[in-house]
Parts: C-alpha cells; sequence; structure tokens
C-alpha cells in the first residue's frame, strides 16, 4: 500500500516550506490579478450593471436614463477596490486551485488522486453556473422586482424613483453570485462524501424533507431580505439535492461493479492456483 505513495515522509520544516510557497504563489496570483482588475475596474463595473439594465428593459423603462449614484466621495473608489479583489479572486481561483491540489497531492494514493481531480474540475464549472444563472436572470428579475414598485407622479402622489448605489448594487450581485456559486458545489461535496463512504443515497433521501426546510433557511441567511431572493436560491438548492442523490447513486453503483470485478478477479486467480 506505501508503494502507492509517490512522495517519501518529509519533515515537518520541508512541509512548512512547501506551504509558504504554494501561498506565495497564490498570493502572487492574486495581487497580480487585483492589479489587472482595479485598472479596468469601470469596465468591470459596467459589465455587473448588465442585470440592471436588463431588468430596465424588462420594466418598459428607458435603459439610456437607467443610473447609479453615490452618496460618499470615497464610496465609488473603495467600490473599484472591491470590483478588482472580486475580479481579481475569480481570475486567480485556478491558479489558487492548483496549488492546493500540489500541496495536498503528495499524500494522497494514486487511485485517490485520480478521483479527486475530476472534482477539482467540476467545482469551478459548477461556480461559474451559479454565476451565470445569477448574471442572466435572477439578478435582473430581483431588480425588475423592485422597480416595478416605483410610482409615477399624480393625484395626490409623489414620484418615487429607485436610484441605486454603487456600492449597495455591488454588494447585492456579489452576495447573490457568492451564494449560488457555493450552493452550485453541493453535489461535488455530497459526491466526495459519498465515496468516501460517510453519506449513502438512501440517507439523502430520508433526509429530504429536512434538506428542504434547511435549503430556505440557508437562503434566508445568504441572500438579501426579500422574498424573491430567498425563493430563487432554495429551489436551485432543492434541485441540487435531487442531482447530489443520483450522484451518490452512480457512486455506490461503481463501487459494487469494483467489488464485484474485485470478487470475480480473486475468484479467478484461486481457480488458477488450484490447477
Amino acid at each position: 500500500m506505501s508503494g502507492d505513495i509517490e512522495d517519501k515522509p518529509q519533515p515537518l520544516i520541508e512541509h512548512l516550506m512547501e506551504l509558504r510557497t504554494r501561498l506565495m504563489w497564490s498570493i502572487g496570483a492574486f495581487f497580480i490579478a487585483f492589479v489587472v482588475c482595479f485598472f479596468f475596474a469601470k469596465h468591470i463595473f459596467n459589465y455587473l450593471v448588465y442585470p440592471y439594465k436588463l431588468a430596465v428593459s424588462w420594466a418598459n423603462l428607458d435603459v439610456e436614463k437607467a443610473q447609479l449614484i453615490y452618496t460618499a466621495p470615497q464610496e465609488f473608489f473603495f467600490t473599484q477596490v472591491k470590483v478588482a479583489m472580486f475580479g481579481g479572486l475569480v481570475i486567480a481561483f485556478p491558479i489558487i486551485a492548483a496549488q492546493i491540489y500540489k500541496f495536498v497531492a503528495p499524500g494522497l494514493y494514486k487511485n485517490e488522486r485520480a478521483a479527486f481531480l475530476p472534482f477539482l474540475i467540476a467545482s469551478p464549472i459548477l461556480f461559474l453556473l451559479g454565476a451565470a444563472l445569477v448574471y442572466f436572470f435572477f439578478t435582473p428579475m430581483v431588480m425588475w422586482f423592485f422597480l416595478s414598485m416605483q410610482q409615477a407622479p399624480g393625484h395626490d402622489e409623489v414620484a418615487i424613483s429607485l436610484l441605486p448605489k454603487v456600492s449597495e448594487y455591488l454588494s447585492l450581485i456579489m452576495t447573490l453570485v457568492f451564494s449560488f456559486g457555493l450552493v452550485f458545489q453541493l453535489p461535488v461535496v455530497t459526491t466526495l462524501l459519498a465515496r468516501v463512504g460517510l453519506l449513502t443515497s438512501q440517507w439523502l433521501s430520508e433526509k429530504r424533507k429536512f434538506a428542504i426546510v434547511l435549503a430556505f433557511v440557508v437562503a434566508a441567511i445568504l441572500t438579501p431580505p426579500d422574498p424573491m431572493s430567498q425563493i430563487g436560491l432554495a429551489l436551485p438548492t432543492i434541485l441540487l439535492y435531487e442531482i447530489s442523490i443520483y450522484a451518490a447513486r452512480l457512486v455506490e453503483r461503481q463501487r459494487s461493479q469494483r467489488a464485484l470485478e474485485e470478487e470475480s478477479g480473486s475468484s479467478d486467480v484461486a481457480k488458477t492456483d488450484s490447477v
């Protein structure tokens, strides 16, 4: 069994030096991405405003008159810093994930590495799927809901218009992106736990009703305090939970097949030895 591990046992100081190297690569990648994103912060923010423009068009309003405001002199500057940090983290994530894998991989068996690598690839893809759902559908839907609450001036009525602040809009879309991105990791996490034997598809099926309640509780914590956001996050979470049950069943099926193949192989070896 020890032959499956390629690296020899190393003293603690070498592990710490390896950890320092991986941290330096990760921090350096984030810093470079942060500087580049800060240079293009206004352009990135304009891309993030696209869901708001889409919501304005859904509300049959003039897109040219859509605007965001800031009420403090330093507000938009710090908003650009947050945009740069957000973009830098997204761009540097593949490098950071690769450094984490390189640090952990020497302590894994070859079969464990082969099992872990597909999840390392699937995790950012699922995160991007969640972010795309937020960007193209969910944020426009939420902003359209808020825009529909505006009031035009009339008899005994004053004009009530939505003028989002740049910092608050950025906080909203970042919260939604990270919330959906984390929720979309549910199939990856449950499949990994099922692969190591900590979860079973039967247990997940039995706990479905508790998972539904928990999905709405988590959605209420992670999203802004409005029902549209909470329902919009809870429903995909429940769907992903069902996908997780199916993925766990696939893992159990593959494990059963490998067990049967090993039994048949051992029986063939026994027959050969007896002959």
